[in-house]
């Protein structure tokens, strides 16, 4: 038979607990231990505290509800501690004077949220509330508490059930790498803990994501849309109530989105999904829709640049770096049987090459693949941010925009132009009212038709040419470099890859850095350098800095510590978001240091990289390849030594505390009760 959750000896009445969650948490956990329901208070502590700092238990009422899953309990234990000094759970109105905490078996299912969302119920009831102030010994509070969950359990057992809404989610972020799948896990994670609800994701990242069936999706009461760049056919969601949020509230606000949709799923006025396939948000103005689209096209074009990238790197690796010589003519003019030697016949005159035979092919090959691949990425660029303003009609004038841009010799500059022209112009035209017969043929011949045209002439008559001389400009500004200029320029895009770690600041710099790769300059490989070098110094200097001093971090973080820095070597930047949402004053100013240390050594040192990702892991697109361990140990030492000095000298108490009872033999001890506290 299973122990009551509740139990006199779990409650203390007016008690002085400690300044911070972390004392208050160590207190309740050691009257469970002395209520014989754990042998480890001080692993129930610390569950309870890493989830406490992942976000405060604060309700209203000044009342928090700290809670967790743990090894360190065999039943689900309810303790409950009446403050006489009231502490601060992050709540809404206040620090907290009545403080639950919930402790479920780790393998005990959703046990514990099931009592929490029955707390959280009763909570919002004055009466129940006033009951919990006013008691004058634990067996009051254990009859209030045993009245509302009982009184929950009758009531779900003699009637049916609230059926529960079904919602679908999609999250996407610029690269698809980590705020598309944070996102979703923050989201689905709260939808756990809730019996009013059943969620969907659709993460819509580079590592793919299981597609909802769209029979859920006609069944769906509503949508969440946690995104950065455009949904990919959105239309399929149309007609349906949305909450329409930027990505990074799916990560800080998962409960608050549920709540909002949930509201929607029941207003007849709420904001629904056009069935237009062009983004309109309706709290959204052209600005931010315009940087949406812009992120749009970069995260559909990093593939392009990724791919053709690599290979191009690849290809230099396999057939040597003169292979660049003979890429257009060694694939067509030879085979695996008829292999190139040392001298190959390019228009007409013998051309020398340090490799032959299969290395020389083989190399020349894959160089052509990347080439080709590079090719498309200015077009993808404009085709996209097409896509992003005006849906699938934008997406062919922009990929034609680009292509002009190409050919004129605007590059990715003119890119961003046509691909910002097709997607206004093409979101114009579509709004036009034109009779049923000929509404058909307008996103599939009418729009792409008449904003190509509008696109090209434009481009051709009077844009192209201002901004080739731009781009011309702006090559040979990179090419004239040296010294004290290029290291500056390796300062600010350092700056610019550590400022918001995969946002659109870091993102700008990325794209600065790829799109000179298709120049094939000395010049812009350095930039390139400089951008994958900083962008990797964060989250290893965090995790170096966990290991050196593991105190300044919560458990939460020293566990992050551990992989972090794999992250970082791959050119994740993302891997440092959790260090930075937990403390952004600290962290990122010193992320920003090494980031800027990294970029100037990088740029000091001339190291060059013709692959656009892979971290130290494409170490073979590196000239030289010793520059980059120089400038990656530099910026990783500035800001390791720069986030603990932070730490060390402008003390964050609550993570300090956190710390502390992570790493104490033993908990503190819980003050014998005297008759206030009995």
């Amino acid at each position: 038979m299973s122990s009551p959750t509740i139990t006199p000896d779990l409650v203390r009445l007016d008690c002085d607990f400690g300044e911070t969650p972390g004392d208050v948490i160590g207190h309740l956990a050691s009257i469970v231990a002395e209520a014989g329901r754990t042998d480890e208070p001080s692993t129930l502590a610390d569950a309870a505290t890493v989830r406490e700092e992942k976000t405060g238990t604060g309700v209203n009422g000044r009342v928090a509800i700290p809670h967790c899953r743990t090894s360190a309990v065999k039943e689900p234990t309810l303790a409950f501690a009446r403050l006489s000094r009231p502490v601060d759970f992050a709540g809404p109105d206040g620090d907290a004077e009545l403080v639950f905490l919930i402790a479920a078996p780790e393998g005990g299912g959703k046990e514990h949220l099931k009592i929490l969302s029955k707390l959280a119920r009763a909570l919002v009831r004055g009466d129940f509330v006033d009951k919990l102030r006013t008691a004058a010994t634990p067996a009051d509070i254990v009859a209030a508490v045993d009245e509302v969950l009982s009184a929950t359990k009758k009531s779900s057992s003699g009637a049916a059930s609230a059926p529960k809404k079904r919602i679908v989610a999609v999250t996407s972020c610029a690269t698809g790498i980590a705020h598309t799948y944070m996102a979703a896990d923050a989201l689905e994670e709260a939808a756990q803990g809730r019996d009013d609800v059943e969620l969907r994701i659709e993460p819509q990242g580079s590592s793919g994501g299981g597609r909802i069936d769209q029979e859920f999706i006609d069944s769906a009461d509503a949508v969440i849309f946690a995104h950065d760049v455009a949904v990919r056919d959105r239309e399929r969601f149309a007609g349906k109530p949305v909450v329409d949020s930027p990505v990074k509230r799916g990560i800080n606000e998962p409960n608050a989105m549920i709540d909002e949709v949930l509201a929607a799923a029941d207003n007849p006025h709420a904001r629904r999904v056009p069935a237009t396939a062009v983004e309109t948000r309706g709290d959204v103005g052209w600005p931010k829709r315009i940087q949406q689209a812009v992120m749009t096209g970069v995260s559909y074009m990093v593939p392009f640049v990724a791919a053709g990238g690599l290979l191009l790197a690849l290809g230099f690796l396999v057939g040597g770096y003169d292979v660049a010589d003979g890429w257009q003519v060694i694939p067509l003019e030879y085979s695996p049987t008829n292999l190139p030697g040392n001298d190959v016949l390019i228009d007409g005159t013998p051309v020398p090459f340090d490799r032959s035979g299969w290395a020389l092919y083989l190399g020349a090959v894959l160089f052509a693949i990347g080439q080709l691949a590079m090719r498309f990425v200015v077009a993808a660029l404009s085709g996209y941010i097409g896509y992003g303003l005006a849906g699938r009609p934008g997406i062919a004038p922009g990929f034609i925009g680009g292509a002009i841009s190409v050919m004129v010799g605007a590059g990715f500059i003119g890119g961003l132009v046509t691909g910002l022209l097709a997607g206004l112009i093409a979101y114009w035209i579509g709004s036009w009212k034109v009779p049923r017969w000929l509404g058909s043929l307008m996103p599939v011949v009418i729009i792409p038709l008449l904003t190509s045209l509008a696109v090209g002439l434009l481009m051709f008559l009077l844009l192209g040419r201002p901004l080739g001389a731009i781009m011309t400009s702006l090559q040979g500004w990179l090419e004239s470099m040296s010294g004290s200029s290029a290291i500056l320029l390796g300062v600010i895009v350092g700056l610019m890859m550590c400022f918001d770690l995969g946002g659109p600041v870091n993102k700008a710099a990325y794209l600065f850095g790829t799109a000179g790769l298709s120049a094939g300059t000395d010049a812009a490989y350095e930039v390139m350098a400089a951008v994958m070098i900083s962008g990797m110094v964060p989250p290893i200097a965090l995790s170096v800095a966990t290991f050196l001093r593991a105190k300044l971090f919560t458990p939460a973080e020293q566990e992050n510590g551990k992989s972090a820095w794999l992250l970082g070597l791959s050119f994740v930047s993302e891997g440092a978001i959790p260090f930075a949402a937990a403390d952004p004053f600290r962290v990122i100013p010193s992320m920003m240091l090494g980031g800027a240390a990294a970029g100037a050594t990088s740029m000091a040192l001339g190291v060059g990289a013709k692959a656009p990702h892979g971290g130290i892991f494409v170490i073979f697109a590196y000239e030289p390849w010793w520059g980059l361990f120089i400038a990656l140990a530099a910026g990783v030492a500035v800001a390791a030594l720069a986030v603990i000095a932070a730490k060390r000298l402008w003390p964050n108490k609550t993570i300090e505390e956190a710390a502390h009872n992570a790493v104490a033999p033993e908990p503190t001890p819980t003050p014998t009760p005297t008759a206030s506290t009995a």
